[in-house]
C-alpha cells in the first residue's frame, strides 16, 4: 500500500494505521517509508520523530496516544455544540425579527414563546381540537419545583383530551426515570392509546404534534421556546424521534429487561461511552439523569469489572474490551 492509495482523510485511523502503529509498538520504531504507507498514524499523534534525529519513527505510548485522541474527540464535540448554540441563537433572532411590526401577515414559520405561561398557551392551541399525534422527548422530568406541580394537571388534560379523541401519545424518557413514581402515576391515569420506551441519553425537550408543529427549549430552564411550523424542519425532527424510537426500550405498557453483558450493565456500557469521549464524572452524571456520586459508584464497579488500576487504564481498558461493540 502506497501513501497515495492512502485514500481517507489523515484524522481518521484505518486498518493499515493501526497495523502500523501496532508494528511500531512490537519493535520500537518504523522507518520514514514505513510510516509514510499509513500517514494517519503520524498524523493523529501515533508516532513521532526519533529522539536521534535518524529517519526513523518512535510510536507514542497507547495510554498518552488514547488521552490525546480522547482530548481531540472531546474538542471536536465541543465545537459542534458551540455552533448548535450559535445556530439556535441566529434562528431565535432571525424569529423575532420576523414577528416585528412590518412582518408579513399570516403565521410565522418559527415564534419565540416567552414565559412558562405563553408556552402552556401555545401548546393548548396547538392540541386543541386537532391533535391526534403527540410525539414527545422527555429529559430529566420530574414535579419536584411549584412550577412543574402546577402544570402537570394541564399537561394532563390536554393529552387525555388527545386520547379521548382516538389519538396516540409516544414518549421517551431517559433509563434513570423507568421506576420514577411521578411517571408510572401518569401512564395510571391517562386512558387511551399511550406508549413509552427509554434510552441512556435522550435529546432536550421535543413535542411534535401531527407531524405539523414541533415545540423546542431556547433555554436550560425552558421559560422560552420555539414554536416551529416549517414543513421540512418538523418532519426532520419527527423522522430523528422515529429513529430515537426504534433504539429505545420499551418501558410501557409492557417493560423490556435490560440485561448485563459479560458483567457490565448497560447503565455502565452508557457511562463507558462518555468515558471514552473524555468527559468529566460530572459531565457523565448530567449527560445521564445521575447525581455524581450514584456516576462514580458505576464508575468505580466497571474499572472492577475490566480490571483496571487508573482513570488513563479504564479508557484503553473500555477500547479494547470491545463492550461498546456488542448490542443489548
Amino acid at each position: 500500500m502506497t501513501a497515495q492509495a492512502h485514500d481517507h482523510d489523515v484524522d481518521e485511523l484505518c486498518q493499515e494505521g493501526w497495523d502500523r502503529y501496532a508494528l511500531a509498538l512490537r519493535r520500537g520504531h518504523l522507518t520514514a517509508r514505513e510510516a509514510a504507507q499509513a500517514p494517519c498514524a503520524a498524523a493523529l499523534g501515533l508516532l513521532r520523530p526519533a529522539a536521534d534525529g535518524g529517519d526513523r519513527l518512535e510510536p507514542v505510548a497507547p495510554d498518552v496516544a488514547l488521552h490525546r485522541l480522547l482530548r481531540a474527540s472531546a474538542d471536536r464535540i465541543a465545537g459542534e455544540r458551540r455552533r448548535e448554540e450559535r445556530l439556535l441563537e441566529a434562528f431565535a433572532s432571525l424569529a423575532r425579527t420576523a414577528g416585528g411590526p412590518n412582518a408579513p401577515a399570516g403565521p410565522s414559520a418559527i415564534t419565540v414563546l416567552d414565559g412558562v405561561d405563553r408556552i402552556n398557551r401555545a401548546l393548548t392551541e396547538a392540541m386543541a381540537g386537532t391533535g391526534r399525534e403527540l410525539l414527545c422527548v422527555q429529559p430529566n422530568v420530574h414535579y419536584s419545583d411549584a412550577r412543574g406541580r402546577r402544570a402537570q394537571p394541564q399537561a394532563m388534560s390536554r393529552d387525555q383530551a388527545l386520547l379521548d379523541r382516538g389519538g396516540r401519545i409516544r414518549t421517551l424518557y431517559q433509563h434513570t426515570q423507568r421506576h420514577l413514581p411521578l411517571v408510572h402515576s401518569r401512564y395510571e391515569r391517562l386512558r387511551g392509546d399511550v406508549e413509552a420506551r427509554s434510552l441512556d441519553e435522550t435529546t432536550d425537550r421535543l413535542i411534535v404534534l401531527d407531524r405539523a408543529v414541533a415545540f423546542i427549549p431556547v433555554d436550560k430552564d425552558a421559560t422560552r421556546a420555539l414554536e416551529i411550523r416549517e414543513p421540512t424542519v418538523v418532519g426532520f425532527l419527527a423522522t430523528a424521534f422515529d429513529r430515537f424510537w426504534r433504539l429505545a426500550t420499551p418501558m410501557y405498557p409492557v417493560a423490556a429487561p435490560q440485561p448485563s453483558v459479560n458483567g457490565v450493565t448497560p447503565r455502565q456500557r452508557a457511562i463507558a461511552a462518555l468515558l471514552i469521549e473524555g468527559h468529566t464524572d460530572a459531565v457523565v452524571a448530567d449527560r445521564l439523569g445521575l447525581n455524581v456520586r450514584t456516576a462514580r459508584e458505576h464508575i468505580a464497579k466497571l474499572a472492577a469489572t475490566l480490571g483496571s488500576g487508573s482513570r488513563a487504564q479504564l479508557g484503553y481498558l473500555i477500547a479494547r474490551s470491545g463492550i461498546l461493540d456488542r448490542e443489548e
